[in-house]
């Protein structure tokens, strides 16, 4: 709530916006090629939205709805869309991370083609992304107080 707007922009340009106009670019290629996949990268932020990285996050939940939206319409042209969610992958923005809390990033990318090749909507690279999934499907348990 109280970060700097164009920080906002800046994270939603990126995370949703762009994806957005890369899908646009490349449907009617991957259409004109008698179809193939889009995959969508995002993290287990999709799904929750700590404190200081409510931006982050948002803009990683409206790519996940974005990749729920272009699934549904890109499905009649032969376009499968795929949502990876992982947690902490071995990357630059990472760096200050734990390596016992990150993914290497060729894992995260063979785990992406099998999914990719077997059909799955949803990808889920890691532990961290797979805990919290399942999470969401748990008991709602009531505020403290």
């Amino acid at each position: 709530m109280g970060g700097d707007v164009a920080e906002v922009r800046r994270e939603m340009e990126t995370n949703f916006f762009g994806p957005l106009a890369a899908t646009r670019a490349f449907a009617p290629v991957i259409e004109g090629n008698g179809g193939g996949a889009v995959l969508n990268v995002l993290s287990a932020l999709s799904w929750f939205h700590p404190a200081g990285l409510g931006s982050y996050a948002a803009s990683k939940a409206a790519a996940w709805a974005l990749s729920d939206a272009t699934r549904e319409e890109l499905a009649p042209r032969g376009i499968t869309v795929s949502a990876l969610h992982v947690g902490y992958m071995d990357t630059d923005m990472a760096a200050g991370v734990p390596a016992d809390q990150k993914v290497a990033a060729a894992d995260v990318a063979a785990q992406a083609l099998h999914g990719i090749e077997t059909g799955l909507f949803e990808i889920l690279a890691d532990e961290t992304s797979r805990y919290v999934k399942q999470s969401l499907s748990a008991t709602p348990q009531p505020n403290a107080t």
